[in-house]
């Protein structure tokens, strides 16, 4: 567990983002967690969201694990963040293009689905999780036929969950399905593995605690 993913995770629960209890997540399991990246909803929050976007692409660049050339938020959730992304890598030295798409082609104005800068180079994918790859599937055909590669997609948390429902698990995650659909890699910030971990610390007592059966117990289950 790397000291980013630790203050990410110390910092989703602080702003309310990673909570614990009973779930039930759209594949109709009973999850003792839930992230819900909405709640990353004013100014201080989302900068500082940014900050550990920012750091995980960079750590990947400067690893040579990754080129760039620009940002693709993907509507809706995607667009913040790959903006926010943007202005962050900015600070940071690192000016980069970004764009992003609407569900629905303006007939007017500059028109059709595809807003900021051209499509171009290689383009990383910013979005919050990968629950079943649709919108990453749909952000690839975008950038591709634009003419430009999909370089990697960026994520906050990956679930490292196996897809399926609550009945029938299937052998690979979302992110894993991405990663060997597109032959792309699939970078976040942190990781289930993570959670597990920092519920394992001994400095966590109490109410937490009392979490990290149930949680070891779901990635048992359901973790790749």
């Amino acid at each position: 567990m790397s000291v980013e993913s630790l203050e990410f995770i110390r910092f989703a629960l602080d702003a309310g983002v990673l909570r614990f209890g009973q779930f039930r997540t759209k594949a109709g399991r009973d999850s003792p967690y839930f992230f819900n990246a909405g709640l990353f909803n004013d100014g201080a929050r989302l900068g500082r969201l940014a900050e550990f976007y920012a750091a995980t692409l960079l750590t990947a660049q400067n690893t040579d694990r990754l080129r760039f050339d620009m940002l693709f938020g993907p509507a809706y959730k995607g667009i913040t963040l790959a903006s926010a992304t943007a202005v962050e890598l900015a600070r940071r030295g690192r000016n980069v293009d970004f764009a992003y798409n609407r569900k629905e082609a303006k007939d007017h104005g500059e028109g059709g689905t595809l807003i900021g800068a051209p499509l171009r180079g290689r383009v990383v994918i910013v979005d919050d999780v990968i629950s079943a790859g649709t919108s990453v599937r749909e952000s690839v055909d975008i950038i591709r036929a634009a003419g430009a590669e999909p370089a990697a997609v960026l994520i906050a948390l990956d679930r490292r969950e196996r897809g399926g429902n609550a009945n029938e698990v299937t052998e690979q995650s979302a992110v894993q399905q991405v990663q060997s659909m597109f032959g792309i890699p699939v970078l976040s910030i942190a990781s289930l593995d993570d959670v597990v971990a920092f519920l394992e610390q001994s400095g966590h007592a109490g109410e937490l605690a009392a979490y990290r059966s149930q949680v070891a117990a779901y990635r048992e289950r359901y973790g790749v």
